[in-house]
């Protein structure tokens, strides 16, 4: 089966897997049989789906007829197809669907899973999401949008969020996965807590299909929202991982929400996507898993007296 599947599916079941077993219940181990499976569910999103199985769907169609495809194409191509062979592979049996929202799938995909815990639908829950858009028709697409940087002749200044010259991101792929846990049922199994989950929101432009509002008014608001929700005052806040797609009109307006939440000089931002492109939906996913990890490094590298890198 890990031959057959979409590359979006391999990626986010490998990545599902790895973050139990950073959380000490890897799929057989004791921990995991002790767990109550009928609590335990998976929320793992996509922005596109199974784009190879669809379009080598298509290719087969068009050069062999139909009945040269692959059986498996619908079923690989959905987006909650992920998710499902997930939960299949380690027995969860909880809350198991998929959210597919464009880059902000897996931050909608973390908020929801939260909630099932906080409602007591689940003790613990895989949140996350996962894409896999390389390939020649993701890239026309994007390159159609005019959203791709140009810059093939010098790549190591494609992909600069908030560059002067910035003209656009550069494509990635992959899975981010994380474990929510309830916080008592994660003490009760001795487990390594790396964050905690405060609040969150959901907001929209209504302003435009790729264009953010130019004064960046939806973002303004889930930031106000989300301040709200967690219970923290602003002025804790000195750290911001932001979208930052490289785009010339997005990393403007999102500065100016953020400043205008956020203001003084005390608080950083940057992003993700400079270092390792633009995976969709995955790329919150991604920023929160090495966020709760560089946390963690930065910690005991303060009382090492080092200072970590990330490469």
């Amino acid at each position: 089966m890990s031959r057959r599947v979409d590359p979006y599916i391999a990626y986010l079941v490998c990545a599902a897997k790895k973050a139990l077993h950073d959380a000490g219940i890897a799929e057989g181990s004791d921990a995991i049989k002790a767990l109550d499976l009928t609590r335990c569910g998976s929320l793992i999103g996509s922005a596109m789906g199974g784009m190879h199985s669809f379009a080598t769907a298509i290719e087969a169609m068009e050069t062999s007829g139909h009945r040269k495809m692959n059986p498996f194409c619908i079923p690989f191509a959905i987006t909650n197809m992920g998710s499902a062979l997930a939960a299949m592979d380690v027995g969860f049996m909880g809350p198991n669907y998929s959210i597919s929202s464009a880059c902000a799938s897996g931050n909608f995909c973390i908020q929801n899973a939260a909630d099932h815990i906080r409602k007591g639908d689940a003790d613990l829950m895989l949140a996350g999401a996962s894409d896999a858009a390389i390939l020649p028709i993701g890239m026309a697409g994007f390159s159609a949008a005019r959203a791709l940087s140009r810059r093939n002749e010098d790549p190591a200044t494609a992909s600069r969020p908030w560059d002067l010259d910035r003209d656009g991101f550069v494509m990635g792929e992959g899975a981010g996965v994380l474990v929510l846990e309830e916080l008592e049922h994660a003490r009760a199994r001795g487990a390594t807590i790396l964050a905690e989950f405060l609040g969150g929101s959901y907001t929209c432009d209504a302003h435009h299909m790729t264009e953010p509002h130019p004064d960046g008014a939806g973002v303004n608001l889930a930031i106000e929202n989300a301040l709200a929700s967690a219970g923290v005052e602003r002025s804790r806040v000195n750290y911001v991982n932001a979208h930052g797609t490289s785009t010339p009109a997005g990393d403007l307006a999102e500065y100016k929400a953020i400043r205008r939440a956020l203001p003084g000089s005390h608080v950083r931002i940057n992003s993700t996507k400079s270092m390792i492109g633009a995976p969709a939906a995955c790329l919150a996913c991604v920023t929160h898993a090495s966020g709760s990890h560089a946390l963690q490094g930065t910690f005991w590298a303060r009382r090492a007296r080092w200072k970590p890198w990330l490469r």
